[in-house]
């Protein structure tokens, strides 16, 4: 189940935006309320928490003024997946309404992804063990059964001098005094299959489900390398871990979580508003078909991924653009009634720059600072400078 144990206040979550963001309190605000709010439905009672929707934001502001950062910066925060993209690459030639789905596709990947390393941070522990023993096999290979009889002294001496010598070697590997030493293993050769299919007619989807099906079918190889023990590690740990992690359970827990807590920072929305370049003919019928294609996922809809369906119903989706040229009201009205927190963010003026260059967690002053001193060089930059 999702840990309803990491989120925070409204208070809380505005203080952590607060070291990296100057300024923009009531989008902090905003976006700190409807976090808060997922918390709040999780914890809702069973029969509630389906009739919970989440309040959808649109921010207003010119570029530069930190839409994207506050969205990027909520989602870590939260732990949660997070999708970024353009609404303006829905109108390049190609696109057409299911292409508008690959956000959700691409939500479920970094949901996976989340889970993924989630689990190998569970298994390390034992696929570390494993590896270990990989290695060690590599450099003093344990003792074979003889079918030829032999004095039992005379097996029992070898097998305590073989024991001893692999302990003495395995206490080695731990302490890293043999990482440059080369072994050869045996690893999974991951040969990509890449399919081509002629003629129209099948989406990204199925092309992936079938290339993932004939990738399945075709035979497991294994291929020797040589390689240091350092790059064995690196090259076996992976390995060992994908063994130990059960897919079909990270699939179960990424849907979750990609349901339950992903957010999608569409950013450019002004880009396909109607009054975006003045006039009412040519590329508009495109803008207000991309806003149409749009409408169904934000309304929420059951969007098919390579890892299960994924309804969209409780996704946050946050939008943002500038609106110099069109007007939010330019919008299809079904559309503007999905975004119903609208913040506009002020324009950002000398103090707040100056604040922007000093404050903020990963200040640029502060990044050249650390820099520097990964030479043992103190830099320091006083007001005057700035």
């Amino acid at each position: 189940m999702l840990d309803t144990e990491k989120y925070f206040t409204p208070k809380e979550i505005v203080a952590e935006l607060d070291k990296y963001i100057i300024g923009q309190r009531d989008a902090k605000k905003n976006v700190a309320i409807a976090l808060r709010n997922r918390w709040r439905r999780m914890n809702a009672k069973a029969d509630m928490r389906k009739e919970i929707m989440p309040n959808n934001i649109l921010m207003i502001g010119p570029t530069g003024v930190g839409k994207t950062e506050i969205a990027r910066r909520l989602a870590d925060l939260a732990e949660a997946p997070f999708a970024k993209v353009e609404a303006s690459k829905f109108t390049e030639v190609g696109y057409v309404g299911r292409d508008v789905e690959s956000m959700v596709r691409d939500l479920m990947e970094q949901s996976v992804a989340m889970v993924k390393a989630q689990k190998q941070k569970e298994v390390n522990e034992k696929a570390r063990e494993l590896v270990e023993d990989i290695i060690l096999d590599a450099l003093i290979p344990p003792l074979k059964k003889n079918t030829i009889s032999l004095p039992s002294d005379t097996n029992s001496q070898d097998e305590d001098l073989n024991e001893k010598t692999r302990e003495r070697f395995r206490e080695k590997i731990k302490n890293g005094e043999l990482e440059d030493r080369k072994i050869e293993i045996s690893i999974e050769n991951r040969g990509s299959s890449n399919v081509g299919i002629v003629g129209g007619g099948i989406d990204e989807v199925s092309m992936m489900n079938i290339q993932e099906m004939i990738g399945n079918m075709m035979p497991k190889k294994n291929k020797k390398r040589k390689v240091t023990i350092a790059e064995a590690r690196k090259l076996l740990l992976e390995e060992e871990s994908a063994k130990l992690i059960d897919m079909d359970e990270v699939k179960e827990l990424a849907l979750l979580k990609c349901e339950n807590t992903g957010i999608i920072f569409i950013d450019e929305i002004d880009k396909v508003a109607s009054g975006a370049k003045g006039g009412k003919a040519g590329a508009d019928v495109s803008r207000e078909g991309v806003q149409r294609d749009l409408l169904p996922i934000v309304e929420g809809s059951a969007v098919n991924t390579k890892y299960g369906i994924v309804n969209t119903d409780h996704i946050l989706f946050i939008a943002a653009g500038a609106f110099h040229f069109a007007k939010p009201s330019d919008m299809i009205p079904e559309l503007q009634g999905r975004f119903p927190i609208r913040v506009e963010l002020e324009s950002l003026t000398k103090e707040d720059f100056n604040q922007i260059l000093k404050n903020p967690k990963n200040a640029l002053t502060k990044q050249y600072e650390a820099l520097l001193d990964a030479e043992d060089v103190k830099l320091t930059f006083n007001d005057d400078a700035l």
